[in-house]
């Protein structure tokens, strides 16, 4: 049997609407947030600070003493004062930087220098991502196996980059 439409009206203007059942959802949210809790302490994120050049840098006369830079070309890492000029030429060996050559002679000149911290690192336009945090990473610390741990010694933490300066052709 159909109603008629005045009826059906009536009816549909006296319920009540839904009710929202609270109770499930909280045991969701409190099921969801545990398992995002449980999960995050396993991501560990390592952030760098690096000291970019403002936009509007002016040149300012440098202070006494080393300005140590690292510039990263396609075939070799070279160790140099801003100042003086190259220290350490370090060619790759078997096409592969060589970061210990680089490691050793950063160590020797942080026992010369002991209260320098700053470096700059200055790379060629094309060199992979994975190879700056490795320089990166051999120019901030210094790690030495001491038994069965890995103890590292800052090196020059606080790293600055830039872009390469064109090579000189001879």
């Amino acid at each position: 049997m159909r109603r008629s439409y005045s009826v059906r009206k009536m009816l549909r203007h006296q319920r009540r609407p839904a009710e929202l059942l609270l109770v499930p959802m909280i045991d969701i949210f409190t099921v969801l947030v545990t398992f995002l809790l449980m999960t995050a302490v396993f991501s560990r994120t390592v952030i760098l600070e690096l000291k970019l050049p403002p936009a509007n840098a002016q040149f300012k006369d440098p202070p006494p003493g080393l300005q140590l830079e690292i510039t990263v070309r396609r075939d070799s890492l070279l160790v140099a004062d801003r100042n003086s000029g190259p220290l350490a030429p370090l060619p790759n060996k078997n096409g592969a930087y060589d970061y210990d050559a680089l490691s050793q002679y950063l160590q020797q000149v942080k026992a010369k220098f002991p209260d320098k911290t700053e470096a700059t690192v200055l790379l060629e336009p094309q060199i992979p991502y994975d190879t700056v945090v490795q320089v990166m990473d051999h120019v901030r610390v210094l790690e030495v196996n001491a038994g069965l741990n890995v103890v590292q010694y800052e090196l020059f933490p606080d790293i600055s980059i830039g872009d390469a300066p064109a090579e000189s052709s001879p």
